[in-house]
């Protein structure tokens, strides 16, 4: 980690009331002592700002104290008046007293460099920044609590406890160990590698609440899906037109249902391509059929149901029933009435709660997540494959090392701490 000193403006640019300018490093304490003196630890203090001579702000000041801080460095806190002349006379000050801006995510690294927090509560506060709703905030502010990382070091603790009682196996098996130590250990281990498993089939739910639920709108060439985006989506989203063919791509709009950010996606009709742009527009809706989580498949009540339409694995969707009766079985609404949009509207959210993670326990949010927890049961897989302890041990180290990529924090000793803990060797 460098030990530079740095800046950075921690509320948005422009003009405001307040702007909060933050300092970390080595080279904070003695910047406030040159702007206007340190005032006492976690105190806040009103003072002149003052450099070269010259006033630039009358500021409140606050200043932390190394380790005691969120980057565990000396740290203070600058709250100027929001003119972006007065913030740029402070931020020019800063440089000429050694200290440099400080780049995207560094105040946030360097807390985890000095065990501030750990990865998952980085990843944590970057999602509670990027909320969007209810739902998103809570579970980022699970994970950015240390939610997520108390389930993955409960993981890493127990794989860790059987590496080290198969470590002890191997190096102390004329000593007074428990009897039936080493298969105590494979199932055990079996025990954890099936949670895990389990583990990386609901974590799909936490991260498409991270991401959005997609859901994409297919059908025959006017069978109203440019309409029906539009009506759920409460804006003319999508061009609409009596002429088939009208949507040649793909349109997208956001939406909020049950907490849940979704993406509602307007595709092209389906049906044999009359040219090579709509060929393309047609390829990019089946692209978003297989890129969805959920499928809402749309007839028009006034016409024939068309084959590729029915064969989909989708919320049927009869639409136009105020021309027609509905010619098969599903939700029937009128997109220009509104008839039934409420009720489809239920079962959208029905289905993107059963999509998205709106569970109180932590879990996973992102793809490195799922992989290292995948990492850690194909290693797993290999014990019952390993006759030779050490191959076993091997196979334990492997899971730990994945499971300790979750936090960031990997490393030996606790092993050898558990080694000599748990067992009387040596006696």
């Amino acid at each position: 980690m460098s030990s530079d000193s740095i800046f950075a403006l921690a509320s948005g640019a422009g003009r405001a009331a307040v702007a909060l300018m933050r300092l970390s490093g080595p080279g904070a304490g003695p910047a406030l002592d040159a702007l206007c003196g340190r005032p006492a630890p976690r105190h806040a203090s009103l003072r002149r700002l003052r450099h070269a001579g010259e006033v630039l702000d009358e500021a409140l000041v606050l200043w932390f104290p190394g380790p005691g801080s969120y980057t565990g460095e000396d740290s203070a806190e600058l709250h100027l008046h929001g003119g972006p002349a007065v913030v740029a006379a402070v931020a020019d000050a800063l440089v000429a007293l050694g200290l440099r801006p400080a780049e995207p995510g560094e105040f946030t690294r360097r807390a985890f460099a000095h065990g501030r927090l750990d990865l998952t509560a980085a990843e944590g506060i970057a999602d509670l920044i990027a909320a969007e709703t209810e739902a998103q905030r809570r579970q980022a502010l699970r994970q950015a609590g240390g939610a997520l990382a108390a389930r993955a070091l409960a993981w890493t603790e127990r794989a860790t406890r059987l590496l080290a009682r198969q470590e002890a196996f191997i190096e102390f098996e004329d000593e007074d160990l428990p009897a039936g130590l080493d298969g105590a250990v494979a199932a055990e281990a079996a025990v954890l590698r099936t949670e895990l498993a389990a583990e990386i089939v609901g974590g799909a739910r936490a991260e498409a609440l991270r991401e959005g639920v997609r859901v994409a709108i297919l059908g025959a060439p006017n069978a109203g899906k440019s309409s029906l985006l539009n009506a759920l989506a409460g804006r003319d989203a999508a061009i609409v037109s009596p002429q088939a063919g009208t949507t040649r791509d793909v349109v997208e709009a956001r939406i909020v249902l049950a907490g849940v950010p979704v993406v509602l996606a307007d595709t092209a009709g389906l049906r044999d391509a009359a040219d090579m742009i709509e060929a393309e527009g047609i390829r990019r809706a089946r692209a978003q059929a297989a890129m969805a989580e959920i499928t809402l498949a749309v007839f028009a009540a006034d016409a024939a149901p068309d084959a590729e339409t029915l064969a989909l694995d989708a919320i049927r969707v009869v639409n136009k029933v105020d021309l027609a009766p509905a010619p098969l079985d599903g939700l029937a609404v009128s997109a220009r009435t509104g008839a039934g949009i409420g009720t489809l509207r239920t079962a959208l959210e029905t289905a993107v709660r059963a999509r998205a993670g709106l569970a109180d326990q932590a879990s996973l949010t992102r793809p490195r997540h799922r992989a290292a927890l995948a990492d850690a049961v194909a290693a797993l897989d290999l014990l019952p494959e390993a006759h030779l302890p050490e191959l076993r041990a091997e196979a334990l180290r492997g899971a730990v090392s994945a499971l300790g990529r979750l936090t960031g924090r990997v490393g030996v000793e606790a092993v050898l701490d558990l080694v000599f803990s748990e067992f009387c060797i040596g006696k």
